[in-house]
């Protein structure tokens, strides 16, 4: 069979374990959602079970597309869609939702259609393509930092900016992400001393503005504040402190191999424990076990990421690959991470797993990307094998004489 008919191609091992993800996400989303039918009174699990499985099928859809797209051409996707994510994220911000004084404005509702789309997940993945095309175009040349403020980090601050009074968590990977992705595209080390020194000034003039004027400019700094006092003081009394105190409670009841499928007994105390909190209880529900087969996963995933990178001879290739793959492998950790406290409350949600809306798209076609560039290694080791055959094979060169 002609490969070039596939549906599937590049990597499989990412393809069976981003698979395996999306099936075992099935069993602690039907089960945690019981907490929002039956304790809110919000629907049916098996409605929350069907729109989850509904957005993944999608997600794949997307996923496979994008995969079938010849990776350099989103260089200038990238560049076409960069100014419509910024005027996305200006739009969400200015449309949002203001609860008690504090920027809440993270999703626009798609019309006709009922889902909500975190925009900040587009202008995430777009930047970071346009970021590794940015760097592989002037690889070869001197960079100054004059001659990069309006082409590279103008776009970036613009992103960043629009994201950082509504989501401070994803605004800081975001940021963080960009930073590593132009360490290794070979940036000058001193240019990027003089943006990460910026980059706290802007944020210090941004907390203490927001201090001072509150009603200026509505956003989360009390909110940032108090879950980094509550982090610091687990038993002080507060809402993300009774998060996490009961994500522990599932975490160390599970033991080793966990109480069972559907077994769970905190997601009926334990508030987002679809999303936010549903690792703590998959910890309850397949222990141990479960919890560290999880990581591995991911762990997994992260060195296919490294391999797919190292392969492509590229430097587009490498750049991308790793710019779009790796904050999904931090944003999982970060999200673990929260669960054992580890980390203060971000609100960063579990990638493959967690319940969720169109974000979980963004991630399917950020792996469209990575399994892109993947496919085109193995198209080009394919048709250098059956030249390197051809040659060596005086019937088939007669064949393709004839």
């Amino acid at each position: 069979m002609n490969k070039k008919y596939n549906l599937l191609s590049g990597d499989l091992v990412l393809w069976g374990i981003l698979a395996l993800l999306a099936i075992f996400s099935f069993f602690p989303v039907f089960s945690a959602s019981s907490n929002l039918a039956y304790v809110v009174g919000k629907g049916t699990p098996w409605e929350y079970l069907f729109k989850h499985m509904l957005i993944l099928i999608f997600g794949f859809g997307f996923m496979i597309g994008v995969h079938k797209i010849p990776y350099q051409y989103f260089k200038g996707i990238s560049i076409l869609l960069l100014p419509v994510a910024i005027l996305l994220l200006i739009y969400t911000a200015t449309q949002g939702t203001v609860i008690d004084g504090a920027n809440a404005s993270r999703w626009i509702r798609i019309p006709f259609v009922g889902l909500s789309f975190q925009t900040s997940t587009l202008a995430s993945v777009v930047l970071m393509i346009y970021v590794a095309y940015y760097l592989s175009k002037n690889n070869e040349t001197p960079q100054t930092f004059k001659s990069s403020i309006v082409p590279l980090w103008l776009p970036v601050s613009f992103v960043v900016l629009l994201i950082l009074p509504s989501n401070l968590s994803t605004a800081l990977l975001i940021f963080l992400m960009v930073m590593m992705l132009v360490f290794l595209g070979g940036y000058p080390m001193q240019h990027l001393l003089i943006v990460l020194v910026g980059a706290l000034f802007v944020l210090t003039l941004f907390v203490l503005t927001a201090k001072a004027y509150p009603d200026a400019i509505p956003n989360r700094v009390d909110t940032w504040i108090s879950r980094i006092e509550n982090y610091k003081q687990p038993t002080a009394a507060g809402s993300d402190n009774y998060q996490v105190e009961r994500a522990k409670i599932a975490i160390a009841t599970g033991g080793v191999t966990g109480l069972g499928v559907g077994k769970s007994v905190m997601k009926n105390f334990l508030p987002q424990s679809s999303s936010d909190f549903i690792y703590a209880i998959i910890v309850e529900e397949f222990g141990l076990v479960g919890g560290i087969g999880l990581i591995l996963s991911y762990l997994i995933i992260l060195f296919r990421i490294i391999v797919i990178a190292h392969r492509t001879p590229t430097i587009f290739g490498k750049l991308v690959v790793i710019g779009v793959g790796v904050p999904i492998i931090f944003q999982a950790l970060i999200n673990m991470g929260v669960a054992v406290q580890i980390l203060p409350v971000t609100g960063q949600t579990l990638p493959m797993v967690s319940s969720g809306g169109t974000a979980a798209w963004m991630t399917c076609i950020a792996f469209g990307v990575i399994l892109s560039v993947s496919a085109a290694h193995y198209k080009n080791e394919e048709e250098s094998e059956t030249r390197v055959s051809s040659e060596d094979n005086p019937l088939a060169i007669l064949s393709e004489t004839l």
